[in-house]
Order: C-alpha cells, then sequence, then structure tokens
C-alpha cells in the first residue's frame, strides 16, 4: 500500500471531516506568527521591484488552514507597506498550495472567492497589499514539485512528521511491531531505530530537493510534530496519543471486532523527531543555515484554550471527545483502508474514553518544532 495513495485528511466540511477539526495546527501557527512575519519581511525587502515573489506551502491540507499561509502573508506584507512607507513596488506574489493528489483541493477552490472578498474588503489602500495568486500544486513533497531556484519562501505545518513510507522491514513483515501501529510501551528498541532511519533517510531528502528549488539565499519555515525528550514516550507528547490508540484497537481485538494480526500488521508511517535529530540532518547536508529552532506547545483539547502547563483538566469526558474527532479526521482513511470502514464510530468512541481516562492524571501537551532556515551559499 502506498502511503500516497490513501494518506489524506478526511474531505468536505462535515462534522468528522478535517476542515472542521484542525484546530490543533491553527493554535501551533497562530503561536510562530511573530518569528513568520519576520521571515516574510525579509524575503519580501530582498526582492527588486517588478518582480514575483513565490510562496510554496507544502501539505496543505485543506479547510480553514489551507488558505492560513496565504492570509498570512498577503496580510504581513500589508501591514509592512503601510507601517513603513517602503512598499516593493510592483511586486507580485504567487502562492502553490501541495499536498497528495487526494487531498480534497476542491474544498479550497470553491473557498478562494469568499477568501478573495474577506482579504480585500475594507483596505483602505489596495495599492499596500500586492496581487497575488494561488494555484494548486497536487504531489508528494518527497518529489521535485517547482522548477530550479524559482521559490522565494517554503512553508510546511503539522507535514513533515509524516514518512514517504512505513519503513520496509515493517511493511515487508520481517519485523512485527505486535499490538501498536507506531512506536509504544511494547514497541522493541529496534524499531524504533527503523522509524527515526526512515525519518533521517526522507528529512534529507526533503532538504536536498528544497535547496535546488529554492533561489539563492532563499528560506523555509517548517514546523512538525515533534518531542521535548529524548524519550519516545511521556504523557502529553505524541507517541503517548498513537499508544492510546493502539490501546482502543486492542480492545476492538478483545471483542471480536479486529483480528489481531490485522493490528499487528498495521503502522503508521510517522515519525516525531526530537529538536537535536532536527537540527542534526540539517547540519549534516550542509544545504541550509539554521536561523531559529524551538518549539510551541498546545493542549491536547483543541477547544481547551488554557495556557497554564500543570491545570487540570475540568471535562475529561469533553476533552476526550474533542481530541478523539481530531485524530478521527486525521486517521480516518489510512484505518478504513486496512481495518474497513465498519469499526471507524466504534473505535473513536473508545478513543475517546480512554484519552479522557488519561487525563484525569494531568493535563496534556502536544510539542511541536519550529525551524527556520535560510539556503546555504556555497
Amino acid at each position: 500500500m502506498k502511503v500516497e495513495d490513501v494518506l489524506h485528511m478526511a474531505t468536505g466540511d462535515g462534522e468528522n471531516s478535517y476542515a472542521a477539526n484542525s484546530r490543533i495546527p491553527m493554535k501551533a501557527m497562530l503561536k510562530n506568527r511573530p518569528l513568520l512575519q519576520r521571515t516574510v519581511e525579509e524575503v519580501y525587502t530582498s526582492l527588486s521591484p517588478a518582480s514575483t515573489m513565490v510562496v510554496a506551502d507544502l501539505g496543505c491540507s485543506s479547510g480553514p488552514n489551507a488558505l492560513f499561509i496565504v492570509a498570512e502573508v498577503t496580510g504581513m506584507i500589508s501591514d509592512y507597506n503601510q507601517n513603513t512607507n517602503e512598499e516593493q513596488h510592483g511586486v507580485e506574489l504567487q502562492f502553490l498550495l501541495n499536498d497528495l493528489p487526494k487531498n480534497d483541493f476542491n474544498l479550497i477552490f470553491q473557498s478562494l472567492d469568499q477568501f478573495h472578498t474577506v482579504t480585500r474588503k475594507g483596505e483602505g489602500d489596495e495599492a499596500a497589499t500586492p496581487p497575488y495568486y494561488v494555484v494548486g500544486l497536487p504531489g508528494s513533497f518527497y518529489n521535485r514539485l517547482c522548477p530550479s531556484q524559482s521559490v522565494h519562501l517554503f512553508h510546511s505545518s503539522y507535514s513533515l512528521h509524516w514518512l514517504s513510507k512505513v519503513p520496509e522491514e515493517l511493511s515487508s513483515g520481517e519485523y512485527v511491531n505486535e499490538g501498536n501501529i507506531h512506536i509504544g510501551k511494547t514497541t522493541p528498541h529496534s524499531i524504533v531505530n527503523l522509524f527515526r532511519e526512515q525519518f533521517q533517510i526522507d528529512f534529507e531528502l526533503f532538504l536536498t530537493l528544497r535547496s535546488k528549488e529554492l533561489i539563492s539565499g532563499g528560506q523555509m519555515f517548517l514546523m512538525l510534530l515533534g518531542r521535548k525528550s529524548e524519550e519516545m514516550l511521556t504523557h502529553g507528547e505524541i507517541g503517548t496519543m498513537w499508544d492510546l490508540l493502539s490501546e482502543s484497537l486492542q480492545s476492538l481485538v478483545l471483542k471480536g471486532r479486529v483480528e489481531k494480526g490485522k493490528l499487528d500488521s498495521f503502522n503508521l508511517p510517522l515519525y516525531a523527531p526530537s529538536v537535536e535529530e532536527v537540527k542534526a540532518v540539517v547540519n549534516r547536508t550542509e544545504l541550509f543555515e539554521i536561523e531559529h529552532v524551538g518549539m510551541v506547545e498546545v493542549n491536547w483539547d483543541p477547544q481547551d484554550d488554557d495556557s497554564d502547563d500543570e491545570h487540570m483538566v475540568l471535562d475529561t469526558a469533553r476533552s476526550g471527545r474533542n481530541l478523539s474527532m481530531t485524530i478521527r479526521s486525521v486517521l480516518e482513511p489510512l484505518i478504513a483502508g486496512h481495518f474497513g470502514e465498519g469499526i471507524i464510530d466504534e473505535l473513536f468512541a473508545v478513543y475517546a474514553c480512554i484519552v479522557a481516562k488519561h487525563l484525569e492524571k494531568r493535563n496534556a501537551k502536544l510539542p511541536s518544532i519550529v525551524v527556520s532556515l535560510k539556503k546555504a551559499m556555497h
């Protein structure tokens, strides 16, 4: 099973769609706004008059977040022009929205008319915002996507933790990650290493491809799920989230709803690295200079906006449901493709309960790595 044939967020804009359940990435992206603004202004002010600034968003998905980078970049440039009176005359913007071919591009295109109306409404000085054009760019970012030296800024949010494939030794059955869908409490260290090595191979390939497509001095602004600790499983991190989902599937195995062999043969094609792992790959390639690397955290419950790290979850049942709907919107196509659609409602009802019980101990936060890179000058 090729990852790009089955990996996409739940389509449409219904209750279980990614469009309706994508608040976690949005909260994390908004925490990074000052850093993104600095990057955008640096790229914009480096342009010569009457040129085109090309911005590509890799893994754009669909729903409200799909046009986030378009709204942010146009807004930041408009603010810069009005605040400094240093408008880059004649500059136009080209946005390339990339995702795998099964992504719901139709939903994005259908929302563009309304988006144009909202972004242009009430502007006192229309000339302050450069003209912008938006196109879809289907394809895997583990392949070449753009002509050489044609892109000024690559943006990617909540996508680079997805691997190009499940490690071959797992997909072939040479290694079996019994009872787990990813790295769990009972996952052997040898299998952890397989996931780590696949991430290193994929991330290095990604950097190599983007380096070819960026102009000299071009920049990348990347955010991906990560982990604070070198340990794979800590209370609030992404590994725990998948471990609880494995537990939910195991409960369906015990009820006879899922075959044990089906569970043992299913592994999520993703990896959440540490900051040190990300830095090590970047430094090894010598293709980019690290401008910034850091971490942001958001609560597991996308509707919980309390910023206190230690606060107790007041309604664990509701928080469990909220996270379950979010994870369902991300994984439903993958899980339904392997186990069948018949278990989806039951699985995520069980998952909501198991997450709720986990949150009774304390609040849980999901860490993401943020890295700003500039193409090295050789």
